[in-house]
């Protein structure tokens, strides 16, 4: 493997990203980019899904950087709260909120994510009418992660259903978040 080549991970949300979610094209499309295989995409467990995103992480050739969306946002936080492997960033897009009264009961374990600030440079994209969260609550996921905040406008749930095939306004802010990321921020666990 190259030594500037920088290993992607991307992280789905609950049912994984079908061929035309722009995760799927970005997996295509990137240089050393692999989906992290959760054990159900249907069924999610939170322990689970830990658990696969700290063995891929693991397994990378070098410290990552993380393309996650929606439940893999969620996922991204629990595994940084218990986590000292490296990542080199991770992009963050349309974290739904899990407190709200109409959670579905199976995610509903994932309810109360985290809020200690990221061991990463972070960007976390959302938009003003996504149905799965309010403005209000992603700005406060991007304060209490120390994330960057982008904010789309009318732009739903930033998948296909809203319109975001390849999406390429997000690949631009994943370029912009590699062309800040100097070194890794945090150390390997022994």
């Amino acid at each position: 493997m190259e030594r500037n080549r920088v290993p992607y991970l991307i992280v789905p949300g609950w049912h994984g990203s079908g061929p035309d979610h722009w995760q799927s094209h970005w997996e295509r499309e990137l240089d050393a980019a692999r989906r992290v295989e959760m054990p159900d995409w249907d069924l999610p467990t939170r322990a689970g899904w830990v658990r696969a995103l700290d063995r891929a992480i693991r397994d990378a050739a070098s410290p990552p950087i993380l393309i996650a969306h929606s439940l893999g946002c969620l996922t991204v936080a629990f595994w940084a709260a218990t986590s000292r492997r490296a990542v080199r960033g991770a992009l963050l897009v349309a974290p739904p909120d899990l407190d709200r009264g109409d959670c579905p009961d199976a995610v509903r374990e994932f309810a109360r994510a985290p809020r200690d600030r990221l061991p990463m440079l972070a960007r976390l994209i959302a938009s003003d009418d996504d149905p799965y969260a309010t403005l209000a609550y992603a700005q406060q996921l991007a304060s209490d992660w120390g994330a960057g905040l982008t904010v789309l406008s009318r732009a739903g749930h930033i998948n296909p259903d809203s319109g975001h095939g390849r999406w390429r306004e997000g690949r631009a802010q994943l370029d912009e978040l590699r062309g800040s990321i100097a070194a890794p921020r945090s150390s390997v666990a022994p």
